[in-house]
């Protein structure tokens, strides 16, 4: 098959490799019809996560056609089209049994694209199948449903659920990629009287306002003064830092009430000062997270009603096969004015029946 493997710092490319096999009886093996690049893929090319090493096949969301299943499997089965979730769960372990299946220790968290092959290649293995991968009406769109693989689980999650949204909050977002922008659109869900969007790109901006934000500003001393004026000097409710560089990061920190949340959501390459001198007084909550993706059903069923935005966030589409294209597309988001890109992806009108 072929598939994106990374070299090394800077470097990938589209190659052949052997065909996936089936390791554990826990294991299916999916036909790869719709991936995108997260953030997190552009981390690793800079080098950001050593612990992913060359010769890896990159990505960790994927929508396909299940075509092989081990023994234990027992909650999917060859032909059924499926959503990969970014992360895996063995379902046995402390954390497993708590939700928290980011954290498993058991052989999931994530691994797909970090410690094992990824989805950004014709096949992929999906260890313990069957808390991993999510059956799929037919009539909903593979473009779509793909984003739920991960952005739209880690914004809601790690964003709105980790800050504690409530009716009522003024919530700014620090950073309106498609992490940030989907944070603004599962936050809405809970009513919050105002949300302000901060990014350095004026297209970004823009789609902040598309989904949802009711004022916007450029990163910087503009953004600090806008939340100051917003909430009579107070700051906000919930910061959400969706960047993941060390100057959003303290951004967040004084932009906050005193007794508000950050929610870091962001993947962080390099240290970030924690202000201790001037936090300590204020009562914040900071939480850090990796997604458990234990909302990817209740998400699913939203996505099936409408009630998601999806389609609006998807900019570019490619085929499979044109991976290095589609991520100098992705990694140059400031001139192309991409949000997410899809490779591949099929339309399935049809809804799927399974079996009792």
């Amino acid at each position: 098959m072929k598939a994106l493997v990374f070299q090394g710092s800077g470097k990938s490319a589209w190659e052949e490799i052997a065909d996936p096999a089936l390791q554990e009886a826990t294991d299916a093996i999916v036909r790869v019809d719709a991936v995108t690049i997260c953030g997190t893929d552009l981390h690793i090319l800079k080098g950001d996560v050593p612990e992913v090493r060359p010769g890896m096949v990159l990505g960790h969301e994927a929508v396909g056609e299940v075509v092989e299943v081990g023994s234990d499997v027992r909650g999917v089965r060859p032909g059924e089209r499926v959503l990969v979730s970014c992360i895996t769960a063995c379902g046995h372990c402390r954390f497993c049994r708590e939700g928290a299946y980011g954290q498993c220790r058991g052989g999931g968290g994530w691994i797909l694209g970090h410690l094992i092959n990824g989805t950004q290649a014709e096949y992929v293995r999906v260890p313990h199948a069957d808390l991993s991968v999510h059956p799929l009406p037919g009539a909903v769109d593979s473009k779509d449903a793909v984003l739920l693989a991960d952005i739209i689980p880690t914004a809601y999650e790690v964003g709105v659920l980790n800050g504690r949204v409530r009716p009522g909050d003024t919530i700014t977002v620090v950073g309106a990629g498609p992490i940030g922008l989907a944070a603004i659109a599962t936050a809405r869900l809970y009513t919050p009287e105002k949300i302000i969007a901060v990014d350095l790109a004026p297209p970004r901006l823009e789609a902040a306002k598309r989904f949802g934000a009711d004022a916007v500003a450029s990163a910087g001393e503009e953004a600090e003064q806008l939340v100051a004026d917003l909430t009579e000097g107070l700051g906000a409710d919930v910061v959400i830092e969706a960047v993941g560089v060390p100057e959003s990061f303290e951004t967040c920190t004084r932009m906050v009430r005193p007794g508000g949340h950050v929610a870091n959501v962001g993947v962080h390459g390099k240290p970030a000062t924690l202000h201790l001198e001037d936090l300590w007084i204020k009562n914040v909550t900071i939480t850090t997270g990796l997604v458990d993706t234990h909302s990817t059903p209740m998400l699913l069923r939203m996505l099936a009603a409408g009630r998601l935005p999806t389609a609006s966030m998807v900019t570019h589409t490619f085929p499979l096969d044109h991976m290095e294209e589609a991520y100098d597309v992705f990694s140059r988001a400031a001139d192309t004015g991409a949000l997410k890109v899809v490779l591949g992806g099929q339309q399935h009108d049809v809804l799927a029946v399974r079996a009792s």
